[in-house]
């Protein structure tokens, strides 16, 4: 009598009980509705990505494919302005690095279903940028299979730079997809060496009655100036990071050629450098010059001056930068 009073299941409505089976069937008929429509996402980001290595992306394929659950892929996408009408080289740059680390991954062993690459360019999706607060480009973000991005999710550009290899590290650190960078053949170098040992060739060869110019002290002196220009500018650091040539603000258009940090720089900023650089060692040789020579006085105390203004005006320009890059710094010459 007792069991009977304190048995839970046979005290139940009978319309309790079809309420908790409709609850069942309903749970059970929405999971296997949830798994159908991530097969039917998946099988769709593997028939685009099998026609190209990165899929082009508007504002509705982002939000379904993207931001929408449910999802066990991680998807990075290239936010960019490609049109010609935006003037963005840097855009170009960045997008055939990406496009390299893509066919990269597309196409080696280990590619599956878990990585995708995704392009959204602004005039396709500008609700797209307007929905992620977004004003530059380009910029890489991943979107993790779970949880929405972290700050570590969105590639750090400015200080790092665009080249393959940085990126396919950045990925790495965020998914553990392992992808090796496979470039196309560049024979351009090898076809310049080429030209190059020719020409010198020719040249001695030409000249093979009379070499006294291979003593020219000042030939010589031309050529290490110009490897110690390109060394000082940071050309090794461009070739190695592969920054954008400059920065421009896609919301007023105005283009930087300086960077705004001491971690980082662009590429017509170096160019900018190496003719500071250049322009205050002509300086310092005229004033040489001026006061080894023994011509005309006159002409003399004309080269020096010449001399002194290049080496004061380029120096100051050369510090003004220096100081813009390292915030903080208290020193100023002429300019500020």
């Amino acid at each position: 009598m007792a069991s009977a009073s304190t048995g839970f299941p046979f005290n139940l409505p009978v319309s309790s009980l079809l309420l908790v089976l409709l609850l069942c069937l309903q749970s059970g008929g929405g999971q296997k509705k949830k798994e159908n429509m991530l097969a039917e996402k998946v099988d769709q980001m593997m028939e685009w990505s099998s026609r190209r290595s990165v899929i082009r992306m508007n504002g509705d394929k982002f939000r379904r494919f993207v931001k929408a659950p449910p999802r066990n892929y991680s998807v990075i996408v290239m936010f960019t302005a490609l049109q010609p009408q935006r003037q963005c080289s840097v855009c170009r740059q960045a997008n055939e690095e990406y496009q390299v680390l893509a066919n990269s991954w597309r196409y080696s062993s280990a590619f599956s279903n878990k990585l995708f690459f995704t392009v959204v360019d602004y005039d396709e999706g500008a609700d797209v940028f307007q929905q992620l607060n977004m004003n530059s480009a380009p910029t890489f973000m991943h979107f993790p299979s779970k949880g929405k991005p972290k700050r570590a999710d969105t590639f750090d550009l400015q200080r790092i730079g665009f080249a393959s290899e940085q990126l396919a590290k950045w990925i790495a650190d965020r998914t553990d997809v392992q992808i090796r960078v496979f470039r196309p053949p560049n024979y351009s170098g090898t076809i310049a060496l080429a030209l190059l040992v020719s020409l010198v060739g020719g040249l001695l060869y030409l000249r093979r009655n009379n070499l006294e110019f291979i003593y020219n002290k000042t030939g010589w002196a031309m050529a290490a100036l110009c490897v110690v220009f390109a060394m000082t500018s940071g050309q090794m650091w461009n070739h190695i990071r592969g920054p954008p040539y400059a920065h421009k603000n896609p919301q007023n258009g105005q283009v930087s050629y300086i960077h705004g940090s001491s971690q980082a720089q662009f590429v017509a900023e170096s160019h900018i450098i190496l003719l500071l650089n250049a322009a205050i060692s002509m300086g310092m040789v005229l004033l040489n010059e001026a006061a080894s020579s023994k011509g005309d006085v006159g002409k003399r105390r004309i080269i020096c001056l010449v001399g002194l203004g290049l080496v004061v005006f380029f120096f100051s320009f050369l510090l003004s930068i220096f100081r813009s890059k390292y915030h903080g710094y208290p020193y100023s010459f002429l300019i500020k």
